[in-house]
């Protein structure tokens, strides 16, 4: 594989790595935004935090979302056979 090649997936990595953090961020922000609106509707102050909760579990479920991708797309490595040799000699 060439330079340009390399540098192009080295990008690619870090633009989903990137897009990753900032989907955590904006999920956690978007739920503060929805619990302050409780609050300042409602005048109840535990309504903020639910707010709060419902970003970080969105956030949560990102990354959990990130983790099955990122593992199915490594079992399609599995049958290939440039790696089949790989997996025989870490076994032994």
């Amino acid at each position: 594989m060439n330079n340009k090649k390399k540098i192009i997936r080295k990008g690619i990595e870090a633009a989903d790595g990137l897009s990753l953090g900032i989907s955590i961020v904006v999920a956690i922000l978007i739920g503060v935004g929805i619990g302050f609106f409780l609050k300042k509707t409602t005048g109840i102050f535990w309504l903020f935090w639910i707010g709060v909760f419902i970003g970080i579990g969105a956030a949560i479920l990102n990354v959990f979302k990130a983790y099955k991708a990122q593992v199915k797309s490594y079992e399609e490595f599995k049958e290939e056979n440039r790696y089949k040799d790989l997996r025989n000699d870490t076994k032994a």
